[in-house]
């Protein structure tokens, strides 16, 4: 394995594992937000057993989040300082909009876990709405962040160097706005379905149990709406990269020549002028091929089944949001078969968050700034990286064993 190739995988690692983390940063506080107003409405002590359970686990989670952040901005300069010394003057304001939202977050993740009976009620759940709010606002900043990698704009290339830099223009990247709503939704969806998931076993197990029914309507309160846009925003964020990064919508479908009414191929199923459809709202639309760019500028082929989960997964929440809504409409208690499917949906919603940002990530290469800037000439001249890689394999290996633990040990004791 190549120097480039382990920068990149360990790259891919440390967001692959800090990712979740992330994902629950942003939705988990809103969850144990939404449980304590519930009980401020209706005086349940089962409420608010939930939103200080919930308030637990997301400081758990936090705090490995926030290692796992951090570990991550070291490596990008330390693995690929190519990149920081051309882009760090484009991509510094978000980032360091994303560091001053998540030390509001955590401090009020402070307030919020330390002021039960000491902060008046309402200014208790007003902290763990900041909270809420702060990490949307991280995942925001750095969602921009990576859009400019994939439409970048405010500066101009003279001589291999970026110059006339101006950051506020970068931060309004055309990117930006379909990877936040695309991505916030994904976290949502992914912790709800997770969440709902846990305490679908566990009512199961105890079918008389209040408090999981209580935690898998409000888990399916945020999971099932966030199931039900994403096919929406999902044609959006195609539409979007099909005008801007044809490359990557010919390694997301694998189409081999450039043509009209193009197919899109499911397995052994074809479906003709599905992708010109989807891709320009236009059945007779011609779509770049991977002919129509040089093999050194194509994507991996791992895009295409990395594409094809990510679809599959979001398809099966979706069919379950309209089974959780059919239900609702209908007054219906959970069935056990449907607390089955929730129970067995959990995973579902992390795997097409993983699999979704490798088709974003994977997607661009062999570009690090989209059309400007290729990751080989950005990486670290330092030999030897299999050591750091083997390390921090290890370390987050570690981790995960930890969290598992300690979540482990919070489910026995709901149970």
């Amino acid at each position: 394995m190549d120097d480039v190739l382990l920068a990149r995988s360990q790259m891919a690692m440390s967001l692959a594992f800090h990712i979740v983390f992330a994902a629950v940063g942003i939705a988990m506080p809103l969850l144990m937000v939404l449980a304590e107003v519930r009980w401020l409405q209706t005086r349940d002590p089962e409420y608010l057993e939930l939103a200080k359970r919930w308030s637990k686990g997301a400081a758990v989670l936090f705090a490995v989040g926030a290692v796992s952040g951090t570990v991550l901005s070291f490596e990008l300069g330390l693995l690929f300082p190519g990149f920081m010394r051309h882009a760090g003057p484009l991509i510094s304001m978000p980032f360091s909009l994303e560091g001053f939202a998540f030390f509001t977050e955590a401090i009020f993740l402070g307030l919020y876990l330390y002021g039960w009976k000491r902060l008046p009620e309402r200014v208790h759940v007003g902290a763990g709405a900041v909270v809420a709010v702060s990490g949307a606002a991280s995942a925001l900043f750095v969602t921009i962040a990576n859009a400019w990698m994939n439409a970048p704009r405010g500066f101009r290339v003279v001589d291999g160097q970026f110059v006339d830099v101006r950051p506020l223009e970068a931060m309004r990247t055309p990117f930006a706005p379909h990877e936040i709503v695309h991505g916030m939704l994904a976290a949502y969806l992914a912790t709800g379905i997770a969440v709902a998931a846990v305490h679908a076993v566990l009512l199961l197990r105890n079918p008389q149990s209040g408090f999981h029914r209580k935690a898998v309507g409000l888990a399916l309160l945020l999971s099932v709406p966030a199931a039900l846009a994403q096919p929406i925003t999902g044609d959006w964020a195609g539409r979007e990269v099909a005008r801007r990064q044809p490359a990557k919508l010919a390694a997301m479908e694998q189409l081999a020549h450039t043509q009209p009414r193009a197919p899109v191929r499911i397995g052994p199923i074809e479906l003709p002028a599905a992708l010109s459809l989807l891709a320009y709202h236009d059945p007779d639309a011609v779509v770049a091929g991977l002919d129509a760019f040089p093999p050194r500028d194509r994507p991996p082929r791992l895009v295409k089944p990395l594409f094809q989960l990510m679809v599959a997964c979001g398809t099966l929440l979706a069919a379950h949001a309209l089974w959780a809504v059919w239900l609702r409409a209908r007054r219906r208690p959970w069935p056990r078969r449907f607390l089955w499917l929730t129970a067995f949906a959990g995973p579902l919603g992390f795997a097409a968050l993983e699999a979704g940002w490798g088709v974003t990530e994977l997607g661009r290469q062999p570009w690090i700034v989209y059309g400007v800037l290729r990751t080989a000439d950005t990486v670290t001249p330092m030999r030897g990286l299999i050591v750091p890689f083997t390390t921090f394999t290890l370390v987050y290996l570690g981790l995960s064993a930890a969290v598992a633990v300690l979540l482990r040990d919070q489910f026995r004791e709901a149970a």
